[in-house]
């Protein structure tokens, strides 16, 4: 669920960049099911998804939530990684955040039609209210709320907000360890791959 950095790992590359946000919503064996920078992203994606669960400063973050988080405390330290890059956006990337958001929607609309239904219906929200509101603690409340509603069963999401401010020293010195280790593995990645 970490969009934010799904996007902003996937360099200039349009086709990578939509690959990397369908991520989350294809599953399966990916040979010849999309164009070959289209499947790179997805691959891209589930590099960044393995690296990041087994790093120690994800892990140890995922730690510092309380235990009646669960298994959702994954879920939370993506999207508390998303909320401390956009917060400090500026540290890692020249292009305005708000101009990266549009341009990354100008992608994603461009390959709608590759996408999983499930993503496209996800696109509007996604780019007119989650990502813009990310930079935010309250903002990144709205938006576990509305995924603890969507879930459909009892979960502990929407308590997340509080869960952030509690530990948000902790977990943002996690992020800054994790971020370069990220950046790191995604260049070399691509530089194998791409």
């Amino acid at each position: 669920m970490n969009i934010l950095a799904h996007l902003t790992f996937s360099g200039d590359d349009p086709e990578i960049m939509a690959g990397n946000l369908m991520g989350d919503f294809v599953k399966g064996p990916l040979a010849g099911r999309y164009p070959p920078r289209l499947t790179l992203g997805l691959e891209l994606h589930r590099a960044i998804d393995s690296f990041a669960n087994g790093h120690e400063s994800f892990t140890r973050s995922k730690r510092r939530l309380a235990p009646s988080f669960g298994h959702y405390r994954g879920v939370l330290v993506d999207i508390y990684y998303d909320h401390f890059l956009a917060s400090e956006w500026e540290r890692y990337r020249a292009e305005p955040l708000h101009s990266f958001i549009t341009r990354a929607r100008a992608i994603a609309n461009g390959f709608a039609p590759l996408m999983p239904e499930r993503l496209v219906q996800l696109l509007p929200p996604m780019f007119d209210e989650w990502l813009p509101s990310y930079a935010h603690s309250a903002g990144i409340g709205r938006v576990l709320r509305r995924m603890s509603a969507r879930v459909g069963r009892p979960n502990p999401l929407a308590l997340g907000e509080g869960e952030l401010l509690r530990c948000y020293r902790e977990l943002r010195g996690d992020f800054l360890q994790f971020h370069p280790a990220l950046t790191t593995f995604v260049v070399d990645f691509l530089a194998r791959r791409g």
